[in-house]
């Protein structure tokens, strides 16, 4: 099943597939959201096409802004959305809220009010700090809608066409955590691929699949343990946010953008497997280390 289909850049009388750019967990920073959306700009051009990770929301400032330009971008045919484990502890709470709305039983609204507390005291506290008055009945409707609009796990070819399904030909797996596996904590390959660590690896990729891209567990540096890549690396608090341009048969395009932040926030994240080369960018604003 194809998810996107590419436009292709015409350049002379080339056709040239459009670059697909992997974001990592935002958690809240919607100004680095901006920064990555004017750097794919300049970088790939319109064509560029962003492909977030999930963990859009909870812990930092302004994750209602980020579900509002991810959400933008995907209207404009220019973003693609994956779920984050953060994104499925807020959906929890509101799918029973609305099966209680539809059935008025009681035991719905109970599930309902124990999946807003698993939101709340796992980062959603951000967010009700920056919605006043946030409860199941007084939703955001742009953070609905976000939530509704997210996938799991998808496939991109070197055409830039993003697949549901592993592609006959070679692809690279894209989804937040780790590659769809079965796993005894979890209800389906697809709900594990929300939470699984890189330590609970490695992972097997379906056939074709050259490698697999991940957020999830913060790392120093972008990483590559195997055949999966970590690009996670506490945007939220650190203010660096690496962005990795997919290159299906070769390595990866890694940049790493660098705003406020407390860069030295990454020392207690795990070190493991290999550091990617990566280009840095600083940004204006980014203080003094």
């Amino acid at each position: 099943m194809l998810l996107a289909r590419t436009r292709p850049v015409r350049v002379g009388r080339v056709s040239v597939p459009r670059t697909v750019i992997v974001v990592p967990d935002l958690h809240g920073r919607a100004d680095l959201l901006a920064e990555a959306v004017a750097h794919v700009e300049d970088s790939y051009g319109p064509e560029g096409h962003l492909l977030s990770l999930g963990d859009a929301i909870d812990r930092g400032p302004e994750s209602v802004r980020c579900a509002e330009l991810l959400l933008s971008l995907q209207r404009q045919g220019r973003a693609t959305l994956l779920m984050g484990n953060h994104e499925r502890m807020a959906q929890e709470g509101l799918q029973w809220f609305r099966e209680y709305s539809a059935t008025g039983n009681p035991a719905h609204y109970r599930q309902a009010l124990e999946g807003f507390r698993w939101w709340m005291g796992n980062g959603g506290e951000s967010v009700r700090r920056e919605v006043q008055g946030l409860t199941l009945e007084q939703f955001p409707p742009a953070l609905a809608e976000y939530l509704d609009a997210l996938r799991r796990v998808v496939y991109v070819t070197a055409d830039g066409e993003i697949h549901a399904e592993a592609p006959q030909g070679p692809s690279v797996l894209v989804s937040h955590a780790s590659p769809p596996v079965r796993h005894p904590q979890y209800p389906s390959p697809e709900s594990a691929a929300l939470w699984l660590r890189p330590f609970d690896g490695p992972f097997p990729l379906p056939e074709g699949v050259t490698y697999s891209v991940h957020g999830h567990t913060p790392v120093r540096t972008p990483t590559r343990l195997g055949r999966h890549v970590y690009l996670d690396l506490g945007t939220y608090e650190t203010g660096r946010l690496a962005l990795l341009a997919v290159n299906v048969q070769g390595r990866p395009e890694v940049t790493v953008l660098e705003g406020p932040g407390n860069p030295g926030a990454a020392r207690r994240y795990a070190v493991f497997g290999e550091p990617l080369a990566a280009r840095t960018i600083t940004l204006l604003g980014r203080p003094e280390r």
